[in-house]
Parts: structure tokens; C-alpha cells; sequence
């Protein structure tokens, strides 16, 4: 077992970084690495990550649930209508993260979602390869990959913004299509 894993407050060892609080713990344990296969549950988590650049992963979490009502639950067809008048509502919601470019952002996707013929669910899930040999340190879990590159890519041509290859990878580990749990974790 490596080093870096610590033991958890029912004495499971888990990645270090889920330990620093209890929401961290709860994120780890019952939904980071798990399979997304539904368009809302990856939209959700590629705006949420789009949300996160450049702020703690810890402020989104905390917000989440006022993500959820500002943005009618991640429903797609519904982001999509937002107009001018949302998008003021949104910038006075103290509940969020009130960016307008990422506001913007998560509207103009919902928009580029409804574009994809497979969905945005089945378009994230085309860039899961074979399993990667399992990180044995956080060393070892990349910012971005191959995969999230391409995925990027694919995305900005399809209209996505704030999708770059670490937000695209980020949703990759967020949604399970990769699984960057370190050896020896209870949720491996």
C-alpha cells in the first residue's frame, strides 16, 4: 500500500485529498470515479468543473446545491433557453459562483449539447480507453491526457466552451470514464 493513502475516520484507507473535510470525504467516497452515463449528470459535472477553474474545488462543492436551483437542476433544454434576463439573475445569485464568461459559458453549452446527435453523455463516454495501470501517488494522476485533449478538441468544435483538456480530464475522473483512484483506496 502506498504511502500517501490515509485512513479515514472508520479506518478505510482512502486518496489523501478526500480527508480535508467532510465534503471532500462524501464527494470521494459516493461519487468521484463512479460511472455518469445520463446528459444531465455530465453536464452538470463538466459546468461544475468549468465553474471550478482557477477557485477550490471545495467552494463548488459547498455551492453545489444552489448550482442546482440557478440552473433549473443542469436540465439541458431548459439551460439552453436562458437569455439576458437569466443571465442577470444569475450574476446577483450569491449562491454561486457569479462569473459571467462561465454563466455564459454553461448556457452556450446546454446549447451545444442539444447539437449532439449522441448526446453529451455517450460524446464523453467515445473517449474511455482500456483501464490505465492504477496511480500509486498522486504523482502519478495527470492534469490531462491524450484523451482529454481529443475530447477538448471535440467539444470546442462543437461550440463548447471553457472545456479545455483539464476541465475535459477533470470530468473524465468526475464522471468515471477514468478511474484515478490510488491503489490500495477503499473506493478502488
Amino acid at each position: 500500500m502506498t504511502s500517501e493513502l490515509q485512513a479515514g475516520p472508520d479506518g478505510l484507507f482512502r486518496c489523501p485529498w478526500s480527508l480535508a473535510s467532510p465534503d471532500y470525504l462524501r464527494y470521494h467516497d459516493e461519487e468521484w470515479g463512479k460511472p455518469v452515463r445520463t446528459d444531465t449528470g455530465v453536464f452538470e459535472r463538466l459546468c461544475l468543473e468549468a465553474f471550478q477553474s482557477g477557485l477550490s474545488w471545495l467552494t463548488i462543492l459547498r455551492k453545489r446545491e444552489s448550482f442546482r436551483r440557478a440552473f433549473a437542476g443542469f436540465d439541458i433544454e431548459t439551460v439552453a433557453r436562458f437569455g439576458p434576463a437569466e443571465v442577470s439573475r444569475l450574476l446577483a445569485d450569491q449562491g454561486i459562483v457569479r462569473n459571467r464568461a462561465k454563466i455564459e459559458a454553461v448556457v452556450a453549452n446546454a446549447q451545444a449539447a442539444i447539437g449532439l446527435a449522441d448526446g453529451i453523455a455517450a460524446r464523453v463516454w467515445t473517449y474511455a480507453g482500456p483501464a490505465a495501470p492504477a496511480p500509486v501517488s498522486r504523482a502519478d494522476v495527470p492534469a490531462a491526457t491524450t484523451a482529454s485533449r481529443a475530447l477538448a478538441k471535440d467539444l470546442r468544435e462543437h461550440g463548447f466552451r471553457f472545456t479545455g483538456p483539464v476541465t475535459a480530464y477533470a470530468t473524465m475522473q468526475a464522471c468515471g470514464v477514468v478511474n484515478d483512484h490510488l491503489v490500495g483506496c477503499a473506493s478502488r
